[in-house]
């Protein structure tokens, strides 16, 4: 359940016009469409029948049962396309405080570095697959996103061998794209640490396992799937490897940039 404090509550439900048992001027099936598309969530679901069922006691409900980061989620979606929700009758605009409320509720996000998995090319379907790994998390269902996520990073690894002119074949595993990645990393000198070293190795044997879980307990067979909890614990520890891989590149990209600077485009030792 979410921790909106009665003061947050007071000034959301003024914002949001809610003393009539209205939510703005969305109808029944406006008010659902929108709740869906941001959450995954059905507003008409009997749990969240409070008191009169009306869209502002629904919405009252939908703040007690849901987690920080999905009620943040809902009420910044809103805010977000505030002109089109509005209706005529409300001319107030969501200001400093109330934009807080929507940071401190999204700062609670279950995976906390789930914006890292976004697409290293510009292959349309690639976005595809990365937002339906972020949206699974923003459903809080990581379950049903564990397949997705296997195959972001087997796509996003092969991006970072060709980036690298790593050789690799078609059939080559997960954990062996990682292995060849993290074996340049440690050639070129952008890894420095024997620990950090250590870790990424130990990376290799976790996206191993990985491979087993895609195939025997995720949505990418008729398996029985692996349980919330440990679901959560695998997308954690991916989403803080890929942000450390992204700050990798971004110190290999300026060890390149000063090595062309130094000796020149024909004397780069990262050609």
């Amino acid at each position: 359940m979410s921790n909106l404090t009665n003061l947050e509550k007071k000034k959301l439900e003024r914002i949001l016009g809610m003393s009539s048992g209205y939510v703005l001027d969305f109808s029944n099936r406006t008010f659902e469409e929108l709740i869906y598309e941001s959450t995954g969530k059905e507003i008409y679901d009997e749990k969240y029948n409070l008191n009169s069922g009306s869209k502002a006691n629904r919405l009252r409900a939908f703040w007690e049962i849901e987690s920080n980061y999905v009620v943040g989620k809902l009420i910044g979606d809103i805010f977000d396309e505030w002109d089109e929700y509005k209706g005529f009758n409300n001319t107030d605009v969501p200001n400093g405080e109330i934009l807080k409320i929507v940071q401190r509720l999204k700062s609670s996000a279950p995976v906390p570095d789930i914006d890292a998995v976004i697409p290293n090319s510009e292959e349309k379907d690639f976005e595809t697959l990365a937002k339906a790994v972020r949206d699974s998390i923003e459903r809080n269902e990581p379950e049903s996103g564990l397949d997705r996520l296997h195959t972001f990073l087997v796509k996003y690894f092969r991006v970072l061998c060709e980036k690298h002119d790593i050789q690799i074949d078609q059939k080559i595993p997960l954990h062996g794209l990682v292995g060849q990645y993290i074996k340049a990393m440690k050639s070129s000198g952008i890894i420095e640490s024997e620990m950090t070293e250590r870790i990424l190795k130990s990376s290799i044997a976790n996206m191993e396992a990985f491979n087993y879980v895609r195939n025997n307990q995720s949505f990418a067979h008729d398996n029985k799937v692996l349980k919330y909890s440990e679901a959560m614990l695998i997308f954690g520890h991916v989403t803080s490897s890929i942000r450390f891989i992204e700050d990798l590149e971004k110190v290999f990209e300026q060890s390149k940039k000063k090595a062309i600077t130094d000796f020149g485009p024909d004397k780069s030792h990262f050609e």
